[in-house]
């Protein structure tokens, strides 16, 4: 499985020791046959995960836009390295390329990164798992705010259920071997257009 990593370029707060955590996530994705996808950068969890995944000998995908690679923030020993145009491009490539998503501790990049393809999946764009990794309950506070819109009526509670969330990375792995997504958003709109249509006369009343 190719597994798509989203991450800070930062190292966060020196004491929580986010990055080492990174790295064993990269380690354990390697041991277990995955791919790492990731944004190519050296730099903060993502440099350490990609270095995880490395010291196990795994197989290891950079998506990184031509002026990040510019400013020599490339890592200079992934397996490839994908050189596109923006972030857009960027994030659809990596999209394209993943068969599932973590989210780990990151700044705003990552966020944006974890909701469109979230989104994507609501929408049945793809079928792949999404997750946050709750990384010393990094995640708390948002996880709270999207139970808060998921009761307001916001945020469908079977699309609220799609996002894996769990401070085991372990835990968040195994489950994308059992993922099962739920029923695409717009297929009951589309079915009540079909039931009209059948069901208009010949002048294209109801």
């Amino acid at each position: 499985m190719k597994i798509a990593v989203f991450c800070g370029s930062s190292d966060g707060e020196p004491g929580q020791g986010y990055p080492s955590i990174a790295f064993q996530l990269g380690e354990q994705l390697a041991a277990n046959g995955h791919e790492l996808v990731y944004g190519g950068a050296h730099v903060g969890l993502m440099g350490a995960v990609a270095d995880g995944a490395l010291s196990k000998g795994g197989r290891v995908t950079g998506v990184l836009p031509h002026k990040l690679a510019d400013r020599e923030l490339a890592h200079p020993e992934l397996t490839e390295l994908r050189l596109v145009e923006d972030m857009h491009e960027r994030k659809a490539l990596m999209s394209d390329l993943a068969d599932a998503f973590i989210a780990m501790p990151g700044g705003v990049g990552t966020y944006e990164e974890l909701f469109e393809v979230w989104c994507w999946a609501q929408l049945g764009i793809h079928h792949k798992p999404c997750a946050l990794y709750n990384v010393h309950g990094f995640y708390d506070k948002l996880v709270e705010f999207l139970d808060h819109a998921t009761e307001q009526q916001f945020v469908r509670p079977q699309y609220r259920d799609m996002l894996i969330v769990s401070d085991s990375a372990t835990e968040i792995i195994d489950s994308f071997t059992t993922y099962q997504p739920p029923a695409e958003k717009w297929r009951d709109s589309s079915e009540q257009t079909a039931n009209v249509d059948i069901n208009q006369d010949k002048e294209g009343r109801i």
